[in-house]
């Protein structure tokens, strides 16, 4: 899949043992590694969507720890050479990845499981509760996207 201008992915390690596992998800150490934020976990019910936002200033690194996800990744941005592209990420138990998403693009989820999922994003700038970085648009709006499941 080509992905959008200033998206990268991490596959993440996996380490069990009879005791259960271990699985590292950002390292400083990593290319990927910008500055650290904060980390926090959101949370979605079988079905829910949680889309669309977008930040000024902050890039997310994005992993789904619990359950399975699809992240979706648009690109408005005027001067991006990947302008209107969308990316679509299966990720979670089934596909241990990190997203790591750059400002000013456009993503959200949809739990695409049977439980509860568990996302945890590690932004590079932590939360303004007074100045909030967030851009909102509906989730099924002006994004042309559709978030229903694709059989076939």
């Amino acid at each position: 899949m080509r992905l959008i201008d200033g998206v990268k992915v991490k596959k993440l390690r996996c380490i069990p043992d009879e005791r259960g596992r271990v699985v590292e998800i950002l390292r400083c150490d990593d290319e990927i590694f910008e500055r650290f934020g904060q980390v926090y976990m959101t949370t979605a019910y079988p079905g829910v969507v949680k889309a669309w936002h977008a930040h000024k200033n902050q890039d997310d690194n994005i992993v789904c720890v619990k359950g399975m996800i699809k992240l979706v990744i648009y690109d408005d941005r005027e001067e991006s050479p990947t302008r209107g592209m969308i990316n679509e990420f299966f990720m979670g138990e089934h596909n241990p990845i990190l997203v790591h998403v750059p400002r000013e693009v456009w993503h959200g989820f949809k739990n695409i499981g049977t439980e509860e999922c568990l996302v945890i994003n590690i932004p590079t700038q932590p939360y303004n509760h007074e100045n909030p970085d967030e851009l909102r648009r509906p989730a099924h709006g002006d994004i042309p996207y559709d978030w229903g499941r694709k059989d076939g």
